[in-house]
């Protein structure tokens, strides 16, 4: 299943702790990238489960939060500018991952839930609204490609995490606990290389390209910390180079994030304080 899900996506391309934490650590010298926003959202409160993802719908100005637990609202959806609009709970058990695919005149949102009931182990589309239009994981779809044993080689992988697509049309996979990003031809799925020296002390769990794609901000859950890495040209990736990270606060755990591809804002979503901040670019 891991494997149709980066076909698909390649074809897509208690009491709670909330911390305001802003603190930035520049990578050899360089000024400082991001800010938090800290009036994100504007009720914090709302948060009331572990919140495992974040989506970012641009068209329509949209942040859906993916959150776990009992007796929760599954899907929050906030403003852009913070405020809480509404949430869906109906058909989504344990979601683990969630993605907007915006076209010129709609959006629709996809889920990866890991719940063990009826709706669990599926890949699931929405409505903006929350209304369920598909489910996948079931025999009725196509397989373009697939790639990907559990394994240390070339193309194999333990745990890919998550994926993006460039405008290059390449995928990019997250493979977590080999402590590497693994690259990918959308279209053949031919292997195109890998990086790993950034993530020594920690593998990336999650990968998204900046607005202008000069960029991927990489999550890594273990250390606490967001790292901007540069994007490299159409051709060979090259070695991977980090240009500055934002250190987040301990026990903080940053699990997925998503960039809004118009404002630049990155949105990170936090199993450890359970909560969603907001990033703001500085330039």
């Amino acid at each position: 299943m891991a494997g149709a899900l980066l076909a698909l996506l390649a074809l897509l391309w208690g009491s709670q702790v909330l911390i305001a934490f802003d603190y930035f650590s520049p990578w050899k010298g360089q000024q400082q990238m991001y800010k938090l926003d800290i009036g994100w959202p504007k009720i914090p409160e709302y948060f009331t489960g572990q919140t495992f993802c974040v989506a970012v719908d641009s068209l329509h100005g949209l942040v859906y939060v993916g959150q776990r637990g009992d007796n929760v609202p599954k899907v929050l959806v906030f403003s852009e500018e913070g405020y809480f609009l509404y949430s869906w709970n109906n058909t989504v058990e344990m979601p683990h991952g969630i993605f907007v695919l915006n076209t010129a005149t709609d959006s629709s949102v996809w889920i990866t839930d890991v719940g063990t009931g009826k709706y669990g182990h599926t890949v699931k589309q929405y409505s903006p609204s929350g209304k369920l239009m598909q489910i996948l994981g079931t025999p009725d779809y196509k397989e373009i490609w697939l790639t990907g044993t559990n394994g240390t080689g070339i193309g194999q992988f333990k745990i890919p995490h998550s994926v993006t697509v460039d405008h290059f049309g390449r995928v990019w996979v997250a493979d977590r606990d080999n402590k590497r990003i693994q690259v990918f031809d959308k279209v053949t799925g031919e292997w195109l290389g890998s990086w790993s020296s950034c993530f020594s002390e920690d593998g990336p769990y999650s990968v998204r390209f900046t607005g202008n794609y000069k960029y991927l901000i990489v999550a890594q859950l273990n250390i606490n910390r967001l790292a901007v890495l540069a994007a490299p040209p159409v051709g060979s990736i090259g070695d991977c180079v980090m240009v500055n990270t934002v250190q987040l606060a301990d026990e903080t755990k940053p699990h997925l994030v998503d960039v809004d591809m118009k404002s630049g804002a990155v949105y990170v979503a936090e199993i450890g304080a359970q909560q969603v901040q907001k990033y703001i670019p500085l330039s």
